[in-house]
């Protein structure tokens, strides 16, 4: 009996994985791992599912049968690039050692067959150390999932270089899955991967969504006939495009396309203020909530998107199949202007970006008034667009990893 073999009876029946997904702002990254492990035990009704991960508003979202989560101590973030625990007074590498020694012990409990570690090589502060060895040194298949677009390649090449990423990798990761595909873009190209591991790349394609069914107390008036979604994600560096939908609102009386916005959980109280007095005075044109756990079904039922262009939201446009307005932010990543830009290249999307297109209020409502007209993303065909799903089902299926021939 295989070692790997060995690890996925001697805990019982069923396939367990562990996501890791070190989330210490946003929402992006616990999205798309709930959207993985859901598709994992939709497609092996024996298998189940924890996600490990350190947004603090992972309760507020629903996991399905089978998928749940662990709650890491929480940090912060700051702007000159340093971090500091969210609520417990205690020293920031003190504080990734406390993560570590609790994903190592679920990791120990648990003993799954898979474990898929999110964007960081190494976690957060090389927090996922302990946990990749004793996963390694127990035959578990170990792959680092990444989206579509990192960062620029320079950006990318300096801060992996920094962080100790392709020793990680080479050390201890089985496949490298790459949720996109090559002609948006390829965000390991000429990183100083090993030929083996380039070998083991796998362009997954996007990672398809679904608008779930929802008990009726979730539900919300939303405006009759057609309405545009204005979402900036977890909200915290919206508050710019917001306020640009609202100028345009503000500027012309005869846009008479309804938008609602949500604003994610992270906008500041501040900001959500004040939008709120400046949208009580639009006779009703613009509605706006706070958080919505299934942004997938508000998507579904409107007639185009305004959005900065994160990757989940990128993934539901495509999704939904909804004409998109995408206007990305530029630090301090360029992940998000990359994407932009090659989606509209390929004709998926319509970018609009102040440097460029200008940032006056008639900019925003022309296009918003052309959403109408704009051709969906389905009027581009491109194979295994959205096959990101199927594909890590039959990878995580796999028995083993790529061949990688000598």
């Amino acid at each position: 009996m295989t070692a790997r073999a060995t690890a996925r009876t001697a805990h019982g029946a069923g396939k367990h994985t562990l996501l890791y997904s070190h989330d210490t702002y946003g929402l992006g990254h616990l999205r798309r791992s709930r959207t993985i492990a859901t598709a994992l035990t939709e497609n092996d009704p024996s298998s189940s599912a924890l996600i490990v991960t350190g947004s603090p508003v992972a309760g507020r979202f629903d996991f399905p049968a089978r998928v749940d989560h662990v709650r890491l101590p929480g940090v912060v973030k700051h702007s000159d690039g340093s971090y500091t625990s969210s609520n417990l007074r205690i020293e920031i590498d003190r504080m990734a050692e406390l993560r570590g020694a609790i994903i190592a012990a679920t990791d120990r409990e648990l003993k799954p067959d898979l474990v898929i570690v999110d964007k960081e090589p190494w976690g957060f502060r090389h927090e996922m150390a302990e946990t990749l060895a004793n996963a390694k040194a127990r035959g578990a298949r170990i792959v680092l999932g990444v989206r579509d677009v990192l960062d620029d390649d320079d950006a990318l090449a300096r801060e992996w270089e920094r962080k100790g990423a392709i020793d990680a990798i080479e050390r201890f990761y089985d496949e490298i899955w790459i949720y996109g595909i090559p002609e948006v873009c390829q965000p390991l190209r000429g990183i100083g991967l090993s030929e083996r591991m380039e070998r083991r790349m796998v362009y997954t394609g996007y990672l398809r969504r679904e608008a779930p069914d929802w008990p009726a107390e979730h539900d919300l008036d939303l405006p009759e006939g057609d309405f545009v979604l204005v979402t900036i994600g977890g909200g915290g560096d919206g508050a710019a495009l917001v306020d640009w939908v609202l100028r345009a609102y503000e500027a012309e009386p005869d846009l008479d396309m309804p938008a609602v916005i949500v604003y994610g959980p992270f906008l500041s109280a501040l900001h959500r203020t004040g939008f709120d007095a400046r949208i009580g005075q639009l006779d009703g044109r613009v509605t706006a909530l706070g958080f919505h756990s299934r942004l997938e079904r508000l998507l579904e039922a409107a007639t185009g998107v305004v959005a900065m262009g994160g990757y989940n939201t990128f993934c539901e446009v495509l999704s939904m199949d909804k004409p998109a307005i995408i206007s990305p932010r530029t630090a301090p990543r360029r992940e998000q202007v990359i994407r932009a830009e090659a989606a509209e290249r390929l004709g998926l999307v319509r970018m609009l970006h102040p440097e460029r297109d200008g940032s006056g209020p008639r900019v925003m409502a022309n296009a918003i008034r052309g959403l109408a007209r704009q051709p969906r993303p389905s009027a581009v065909d491109i194979p295994g667009l959205l096959g990101g799903l199927e594909t890590i089902a039959l990878r995580a299926s796999a028995s083993s990893p790529i061949a990688v021939s000598a």
